[in-house]
Order: C-alpha cells, then structure tokens, then sequence
C-alpha cells in the first residue's frame, strides 16, 4: 500500500517545531503497521531533524552551533535578495536534511525513546510551510 499525505504548517521563524505527533496520526490514519513514512519539506530554507524531545536545550544548542557555523550576514554570500537570513537558510537546510525516511512498526514512528522529529525553520520570520509525506507497506 502506498499512500501520500501533506502537513501544512505555519512557522513563527527561526527555530524547530516538533512534527512529531501530527506525522504519526498520518501513519495511524493509513493503516499501515509495518513499513517506512519518508517525510520531505519542500523548501529551500527549512529542512527536518530528528533530535533529542526530552531536553529543549539540546535545539537550543544546535541553533547555536549552526549560528556560529553560517552566521547572517557573511558578506562571503553573494545571494541575499531576500534579506541577510537568506543565503545562511539555504545554507543550513543542505547541512541538515530536507527528507528523512523512518521505519513503520506497529502502526507507528519507530523513532527511538528520546527521539522526535521536526521541521526546523531557518529564515527569521515565519513562513507556510509544506511537507510531504510518503507512508508505504
């Protein structure tokens, strides 16, 4: 069985936002116990990341180092028709993931116990977001 779905989500800018819960309902929703969700965020500037969901620090943490690691601003960046955040957003989403494939167990996300999944918006004002998903089993 295959079946495809989308998750519309509004963002408030940078930062992560857990997918989690509303990925699983769609696998729950397509009655397959046993196979692989692939998510996929059809931007350019937000991708996705499976993080530790016990301690926000560790996003916290994350968002730093890659602050640190593509700054806003670089004036090595020649592509900035968007504002200082936009090149540093490409940037980010091609360090991180714009897809990411997760075993089906059991009707559900087979994520581990401290595990969850988000969409991590890299611009600094919100945006609508798309994110596909392909459940297949």
């Amino acid at each position: 069985m295959l079946v495809q779905s989308q998750i519309q989500l509004q963002t408030s800018g940078r930062g992560t936002h857990d997918i989690t819960a509303e990925v699983n309902e769609h696998v729950r929703r397509s009655q397959v116990t046993e196979g692989l969700c692939t998510v996929f965020v059809q931007h350019t500037s937000a991708s996705l990341v499976i993080c530790e969901n016990a301690d926000p620090d560790v996003r916290t943490d994350l968002e730093a180092w890659l602050s640190r690691a593509v700054p806003d601003g670089d004036p090595l960046f020649v592509h900035t028709s968007e504002g200082s955040d936009d090149m540093p957003a490409h940037v980010r989403s091609t360090l991180t993931s714009t897809s990411i494939g997760i075993p089906i167990t059991s009707g559900g996300l087979a994520l581990g116990t401290w595990q969850g999944l988000y969409l991590y918006e890299h611009r600094h004002l919100g945006h609508s977001r798309r994110i596909r998903l392909t459940i297949l089993g």
